[in-house]
């Protein structure tokens, strides 16, 4: 019954996502054939359960490749040869949002220059696997580093991201030695793409918020065998790896954040402890953000109402998130910003083409309605896990150390010189010497 079930699952998978498929040959995929120890993936009774998430790890794990159909590819292109877009203000480039001139280039290059194959190519080389974890099919990459020593280590994207944000970072940190780092510093890479993001499959169900996504990825990480992991991420991924660690914090090794959360403590001198600098610039990004945050009004209550322009329209799609890798990016955001010299089109465009491939936008954006709506379960106390935290300076909040050691067990606090939400993709060095300094602290 369960096999059955598992099957009309992936059924019903392949057609939402219009026709992306799982390849069950494993001799077929070379990289898969380099996964150190495929077998033990089929391990699902590694660890005792302790909730209705974790209980459910009886589905098998499957083995997963990234193939859009050419008929989407081609869908896609007659999309944009038809575009219709709107009339641009004289003298304006990005205050009224995406800015024409860019947005008409970025469509050009869609519609004739970018290779989607070479891209999917690109994120295939990563081995991809699915499983059902609480009735829900989960996408992921398990990326296994042939160090034995290796720290297991969940990275979790937000919105509007995708596991496409860490292809520069998978390589280095499951095998430095051949990036040019240390051996010692090495992980097992396990990405997931969120309930209703990108290739896991959509909710049909209300109510898939943070704490809730936090139990289930708990679960996942009980089903791969991993006794005690580490995690880190930021946007949406910091706020789930937050209920990730209050509720579970036995089996973490550590929580790293580039977009580490905390409010005003109760006492009086450790709310007050805000150095100049640190107020200067929350003060900077708290006024920005006030221009910034419509969008959440949107998602967070008619985000059905928004899926139906932005799920049709690849030019409505790409204006709605690159508007946000623009404003949250650090760079100058007038005309004097110009997003490509800081991601290149393809990166930009590999991102979008996931949520247009799969169909993802309207399902993605309801995490802001789950969050609003949804009662916490389990209120977060002071997070008990060894907490490491990199502050970019264009990040669209801004936390004082003084609040977070109030929060947080805080052992490792960077300020960086330069970079912005997408710290990943954005800063990929920075953001991995800081993984690296954080977690040798606790090897």
């Amino acid at each position: 019954m369960k096999k059955t079930k598992t099957r009309l699952l992936l059924t019903k998978t392949a057609l939402l996502f219009g026709g992306l498929f799982i390849s069950s040959q494993l001799a077929t995929n070379p990289g898969l054939l380099h996964a150190p120890d495929i077998q033990s993936l089929q391990n699902t009774t590694a660890m005792t359960s302790d909730s209705k998430q974790l209980a459910n790890n009886d589905a098998p794990i499957v083995p997963f490749e990234i193939a859009v159909p050419d008929r989407a590819i081609e869908d896609l292109r007659r999309r944009l040869a038809n575009t219709r877009l709107p009339d641009q203000l004289d003298n304006s480039s990005w205050e009224y949002g995406t800015n024409l001139q860019y947005l008409q280039e970025l469509l050009d290059y869609w519609q004739n220059d970018y290779d989607w194959r070479a891209q999917e190519t690109v994120l295939n080389q990563f081995d991809q696997f699915k499983t059902e974890v609480d009735g829900l099919e989960l996408h992921f990459i398990h990326q296994r580093s042939a160090n034995a020593n290796a720290i297991p280590l969940m990275i979790v994207h937000g919105w509007p991201g995708s596991i496409s944000e860490f292809t520069k970072i998978i390589g280095p940190l499951t095998d430095p030695t051949a990036h040019g780092g240390e051996r010692s510093d090495s992980f097992h890479v396990i990405a997931p793409s969120l309930p209703g993001f990108g290739f896991s499959e959509i909710p049909s169900e209300p109510g898939y918020s943070p704490e809730k996504i936090a139990h289930l990825l708990a679960a996942l990480m009980q089903k791969l065998g991993y006794q005690r992991y580490a995690i880190a991420g930021g946007d949406w991924g910091a706020i789930i790896n937050r209920y990730l660690a209050h509720n579970y914090p036995d089996r973490l090794i550590g929580l790293h954040s580039n977009m580490l959360l905390a409010g005003p403590p109760s006492d009086a001198a450790q709310r007050d402890a805000v150095t100049d600098a640190e107020n200067a610039l929350r003060t900077a990004r708290r006024s920005f953000m006030q221009n910034e945050r419509a969008y959440q009004q949107i998602q967070g209550t008619k985000p059905q109402s928004l899926g139906y322009g932005l799920n049709d329209s690849p030019a409505g799609l790409a204006a709605w998130i690159v508007e946000k890798f623009h404003g949250w990016t650090d760079m100058p955001q007038g005309a004097d910003g110009y997003l490509d010299n800081y991601f290149s089109k393809d990166e930009l465009l590999t991102n979008i083409s996931i949520y247009w491939f799969t169909q993802t936008i309207t399902s993605s954006t309801r995490i802001y309605y789950a969050n609003s709506n949804n009662p916490i379960e389990n209120p977060i106390g002071f997070i008990n896990v060894p907490t490491g935290a990199a502050i970019f300076p264009a990040e669209i909040f801004i936390t004082p150390k003084a609040w977070a050691e109030a929060s947080y067990d805080l052992r490792h606090w960077s300020v960086m010189p330069e970079g912005g939400h997408f710290a990943a993709l954005e800063q990929p060095k920075l953001y991995l010497d800081d993984l690296r300094e954080f977690f040798r602290l606790l090897r």
